[in-house]
């Protein structure tokens, strides 16, 4: 197949490695309950509705600035299976 060239293969696939950590985190967000609507003076059933958003624009926000070192274990797998 025609793989584009190193330095754009490279781009997205740390790109989609740094999205799979964010995924990876907002999941751990949302075990953890962040973001959970409390019991008392919340923001009624929209705000419980969102709240996976907001996670999930956190859990980027954390990846992009390095994150738990996920992205960077899952590029170089990424990268190796396909230079193979």
């Amino acid at each position: 197949p025609d793989l584009p060239s190193n330095g754009l293969r490279d781009s997205k696939l740390r790109t989609a490695a740094t999205e799979l950590e964010a995924n990876f985190i907002a999941e751990m967000l949302k075990h953890a309950k962040l973001g959970e609507t409390p019991e008392t003076f919340g923001g009624g059933a929209g705000e419980g509705q969102f709240a996976s958003f907001l996670r999930l624009k956190q859990a980027r926000a954390m990846a992009a600035s390095g994150g738990i070192g996920l992205a960077e274990s899952l590029f170089h797998a990424l990268k190796e299976r396909i230079d193979d």
